[in-house]
C-alpha cells in the first residue's frame, strides 16, 4: 500500500515538474496585464493619483505617482513579453509592499489580514517569478539561448 501512494505521488510530482513552466509563463502574463493596464490606467489620471498619494502621506507624489504609473505600465508590459522579469517583478513587488504599507495600513491589523488584501496576492506571485525567472516563451529566454 505504502509503495503505491508512494508510485501515485512520483507520478503526479512528474506531471506537475512538466507542468511548471506553463505555469509560471501563466502567472508573468496574468500579472503582467494587471499591471499594464493598471498603469495606463493611472497614466490617464495622473492628477488623481498625485492628490491620493499626498492623501496617503506618500513623500514627492507629483514625483512618484507618474514613476509609479509608469513603471506598472512599462513593467506590466514586460512581464507579458518575458523581458527584464526578474528586474520588473522586483520592482512591482516594492510597489506592492509600499500599497500594503500605505494605502492598506489601516486594512491590516494581523498577519492573516493580509490574506484579504489583493495586493499582498500580487507581490506573493511577483516574488515567485521573480525567483523562477520568465520560462521559455520569453525575450529573456531567447537572449539567453542566443549567448549560449
Amino acid at each position: 500500500m505504502t509503495q503505491k501512494i508512494l508510485n501515485l505521488y512520483g507520478y503526479f510530482k512528474k506531471i506537475l515538474n512538466k507542468l511548471t513552466p506553463f505555469t509560471i509563463i501563466l502567472a508573468r502574463i496574468s500579472t503582467g496585464w494587471v499591471f499594464a493596464s493598471s498603469g495606463w490606467g493611472k497614466l490617464q489620471s495622473l492628477e488623481n493619483i498625485i492628490n491620493y498619494f499626498n492623501h496617503l502621506g506618500i513623500p514627492f507624489a507629483e514625483f512618484q505617482a507618474p514613476m509609479v504609473a509608469m513603471l506598472e505600465f512599462i513593467g506590466g508590459i514586460a512581464l507579458i513579453l518575458g523581458l527584464g522579469t526578474r528586474i520588473f517583478s522586483l520592482f512591482l513587488a516594492g510597489i506592492m509592499a509600499v500599497a500594503l504599507m500605505t494605502a492598506h495600513a489601516e486594512d491590516i491589523g494581523s498577519f492573516t489580514d493580509l490574506f484579504k488584501v489583493y495586493e499582498y496576492g500580487y507581490l506573493l506571485m511577483l516574488l515567485i517569478i521573480a525567483s523562477t525567472g520568465a520560462k521559455f516563451l520569453s525575450l529573456d529566454y531567447l537572449m539567453q539561448k542566443s549567448l549560449k
